[in-house]
């Protein structure tokens, strides 16, 4: 694991739990005492945290979430810039294309706007930046309004096939060679829904989520066809997913 990796999970541990330990970032890390404090440090003096006694404090700006107004704050945004650009030059003319929430969705909705390709979204920044920008062909999937993730869920009973598209672009906080994974239940179950009205899966993870689980699996890598991801990901992970079949492109 690079140190740009580890200093991205140890800011996402803080953005978790406001706190954390040396001794957490030692086992969630699996790193030595002395890399663990040399992160702490390095972070501290670059201002993304506050150093405590044996631990880290959140530093309150961190935990402005990122808009469309302010995307360039998006954690790893210039590695995302690539990935989303990359993810972009599947999508052929008149083809339409699935994309869920989250900062690297959005770049990539930004990508594919103006251009002569249908986009299916519950992600609500997302549809209201289409709009607003007159893309021709914005299709919003309905259901209840969910604040914490700003996208909309449809019942249980929805009909998902309603929404079928040549591809479906996701993400997540964890991809290894079991498949990709997310912590937000809801939203996985409602993206889960779409899997079988697809062409193809595609994942979009920067490369400090390679190698890393956190909360359910979402999707076997069976199921995924292509993950496009930074050069500094995991090798031992993005071999063993291409020995599964999945086409892995490194930007």
């Amino acid at each position: 694991m690079t140190e740009s990796q580890r200093h991205q999970i140890l800011l996402e541990m803080l953005q978790q739990t406001g706190f954390v330990t040396v001794e957490q970032v030692i086992d969630r890390l699996g790193i030595s005492p002395a890399t663990a404090r040399r992160d702490i440090n390095k972070l501290g003096d670059n201002g993304k945290l506050k150093k405590v006694r044996n631990g880290a404090e959140v530093i309150s700006q961190n935990r402005v979430a990122w808009t469309p107004m302010n995307i360039h704050q998006a954690q790893n945004h210039e590695e995302k810039v690539r990935i989303a650009k990359a993810a972009s030059r599947l999508v052929q003319p008149g083809e339409s294309v699935v994309i869920n929430c989250g900062s690297t969705a959005f770049l990539l909705g930004r990508e594919i706007c103006g251009k002569d390709a249908q986009i299916i979204t519950n992600y609500l920044p997302l549809a209201n930046f289409l709009i607003e920008q007159e893309h021709d062909s914005v299709v919003i999937m309905g259901g209840q309004y969910n604040k914490s993730q700003a996208i909309t869920l449809a019942p249980q009973d929805g009909d998902a096939s309603l929404y079928a598209g040549h591809w479906m672009f996701t993400s997540g906080k964890g991809l290894t060679a079991e498949g990709l994974y997310k912590t937000d239940m809801l939203t996985a179950m409602a993206e889960q829904k779409m899997l079988n009205y697809v062409g193809k899966l595609v994942v979009l993870v920067d490369s400090s989520k390679v190698g890393q689980r956190a909360g359910m699996l979402f999707s076997r890598a069976e199921q995924i066809d292509m993950v496009i991801t930074g050069k500094e990901a995991n090798h031992e992970v993005i071999e063993q997913l291409k020995a599964q079949g999945v086409q892995v492109i490194l930007v």
